[in-house]
């Protein structure tokens, strides 16, 4: 039992040794012109994906704000459970995330879609209506990249097919754009 957990640690290890510092930055600018320009951020995922857009979105809105002193408008299209089951019901479960976009989406916005596999039906059509209606647009993606890295303009590929090593690598990955706020608030003004 030792010899796997001391296995699945370095694993874990090896593979957020995958993220690049240089896309980071990349992703910290994009965050911080949602400050400097009241943008507003989606973000969404399915899953173990859909947690941690929700995770994301509850420390950028609360703790990057609070630090930079400026509200973020962030918001997770998981988290409104009638409207995803109305939405999924009425229409079809690959429109849960883009009718939701249609509504509140303006072109300059951000959506952040986190999928290990990238080529989940409703992250990919809300993906591409966001790309089509001038949205910033970011996809955290496993190692089959999927179409949604064909889609997004930002992509942070972990390049790793175990959907747990990805999932919690893509959480670093939302840990470090908050806490680049949280820690250096001056670099969203």
């Amino acid at each position: 039992m030792r010899n796997w957990i001391n296995n699945y640690l370095d694993e874990q290890k090896a593979t957020l040794d995958l993220i690049r510092p240089e896309d980071m930055e990349g992703l910290i600018r994009v965050f911080a012109e949602t400050f400097k320009n009241d943008k507003q951020v989606f973000v969404l995922g399915n899953g173990g994906s859909a947690a941690n857009s929700s995770h994301f979105v509850t420390d950028f809105a609360k703790g990057a704000s609070d630090a930079v002193g400026t509200r973020s408008r962030c918001l997770t299209l998981n988290d409104n459970i009638s409207w995803l089951t109305a939405l999924g019901n009425d229409y079809a479960y690959e429109d849960v995330f883009v009718r939701q976009l249609m509504n509140y989406a303006r072109p300059g916005d951000v959506a952040m879609a986190l999928s290990v596999s990238g080529n989940s039906p409703n992250v990919v059509k809300a993906m591409q209506w966001a790309a089509d209606n001038g949205l910033v647009t970011i996809g955290l993606v496993g190692a089959k990249r999927g179409k949604l890295a064909d889609i997004a303009e930002h992509v942070i590929e972990i390049k790793s097919d175990h959907y747990g090593r990805v999932e919690d690598a893509q959480m670093t990955v939302c840990h470090i754009i908050c806490y680049a706020f949280m820690e250096n608030p001056a670099w969203a003004k």
